[in-house]
């Protein structure tokens, strides 16, 4: 398959990986608003003109809502973006389809669950559960990116 063809929406794993990867940045730069929400609804600002623009209180740091939404949006950016940059190099190394298109929607539902558990403050170890379960896929796709590479 050319190159050209290859990394096409024609090609229904790259469309595949193109949708997991499109929907957990999607969700990632959902968490920068809901960050903004959380700080306006309890005018909560780390900036002196913000709290001059807003009407908030003294410069904060630490107010715990806020904190555990930027925390949840820390770790999608810790962990998103190696997947989708991963993911490109993964589906160059031409997967079987199934399975690949498998690990990127056990990602994306490990993201978004990890969520779920992050803002909900389910008791763990259900947060650490989806964690790992998105890293491992992130890691199985390092080592066949490896494997598949030169050295």
């Amino acid at each position: 398959m050319a190159f050209e063809t290859f990394l096409s929406f024609d090609n229904p794993l790259f469309g595949n990986f193109a949708f997991y990867s499109g929907l957990v940045i999607g969700k990632t730069l959902l968490m920068s608003v809901l960050t903004a929400r959380q700080r306006l609804t309890r005018k909560i600002f780390v900036n002196p003109e913000d709290v001059a623009y807003c009407g908030g209180k003294a410069p904060t740091i630490g107010d715990q809502g806020v904190e555990r939404v930027r925390r949840c949006h820390q770790n999608d950016i810790e962990n998103v973006f190696p997947f989708v940059f991963l993911g490109f190099f993964y589906i160059l190394t031409s997967p079987d389809p199934w399975w690949a298109t498998l690990l990127f929607r056990v990602f994306a539902l490990s993201r978004c669950l990890h969520t779920v558990c992050y803002l909900a403050s389910i008791p763990q170890p259900s947060r650490f559960l989806t964690f790992m379960t998105g890293y491992v896929v992130t890691g199985y796709m390092a080592v066949a990116v490896i494997r598949a590479g030169r050295f």
